[in-house]
């Protein structure tokens, strides 16, 4: 398999649509964490930034969780943006994220579908995955937005994530800035809306690409049944509902995974 050029930071910037274009962005040949470096980075920004690694050896999921990745078998990267909205505003921002991820990926061929809270599926398998830290800046907030996603993990990687996973392998192949820059320009008008309105404007496209509408799920917290159902989709603040046997729960987002009902 031919494998693209490494990204261009200049040409990325070039490509990208106007929300995008006073994003800073960064290539790095590898780091631990993209989202610990902008974290830690976050003092001296001036403005928004995206940071590229080819290879991460500390990245992380969601309940601290290793991320799994591969030089030039998986895309790992970070966004710090600023918001003027406070920490309590940011609620819902994964799901926000998702349907930009999901419908950057639509372009390009890729019909894939959402999982509650953060993840995005093709086919039924994690093809990637989301993870948003935040700090505060004044009465404002900071969030650093990591995403990654495999374009084809190898047996040995797969088999540590310990679940089925799904890949992209022509992803490699494509102009890796025309990507990038897609789903940079994507991500900067979707939390450019997510600033001034908050969830609301994205709660019904997430719906609309929900994996599991319908079906009978069970929703665990370390290991434990706390209800089972019918998914429902999410509400106006990004919780998950959930149509019981004693009536609808909505489940905040936290430390809670969602498993189909065998």
């Amino acid at each position: 398999m031919m494998i693209a050029p490494a990204p261009d930071p200049d040409r990325v910037v070039a490509l990208c649509r106007p929300a995008a274009q006073d994003v800073t962005v960064r290539v790095i040949e590898e780091t631990g964490s993209t989202n610990a470096d902008l974290m830690a980075a976050l003092p001296g920004l001036a403005g928004p930034m995206f940071l590229l690694a080819k290879h991460q050896t500390a990245g992380r999921g969601r309940a601290g969780r290793e991320w799994q990745s591969q030089a030039g078998k998986s895309l790992t990267f970070s966004l710090a943006w600023k918001f003027a909205r406070p920490l309590h505003g940011l609620v819902g921002l994964p799901l926000a994220v998702g349907v930009a991820l999901a419908e950057t990926l639509a372009v390009f061929g890729a019909e894939v579908r959402l999982k509650w809270p953060n993840d995005v599926l093709l086919q039924g398998r994690k093809l990637a995955g989301i993870l948003i830290e935040s700090a505060a800046a004044g009465s404002g907030s900071w969030a650093v937005i990591g995403i990654g996603i495999n374009m084809g993990l190898d047996a040995e990687a797969s088999a540590r994530v310990g679940r089925p996973v799904a890949g992209l392998p022509w992803l490699a192949a494509l102009d890796q800035d025309v990507f990038l820059a897609a789903l940079l320009s994507t991500l900067a008008e979707t939390l450019d809306l997510f600033g001034q309105q908050g969830l609301e404007p994205f709660t019904g496209r997430w719906n609309a690409l929900h994996a599991y509408t319908g079906q009978p799920v069970m929703i665990l917290e370390d290991g434990k049944v706390l209800h089972e159902g019918a998914a429902a989709g999410v509400d106006a603040v990004g919780r998950f509902l959930v149509d019981t046997a004693a009536g609808r729960v909505a489940v905040m987002a936290g430390d809670i995974s969602l498993r189909v009902k065998e």
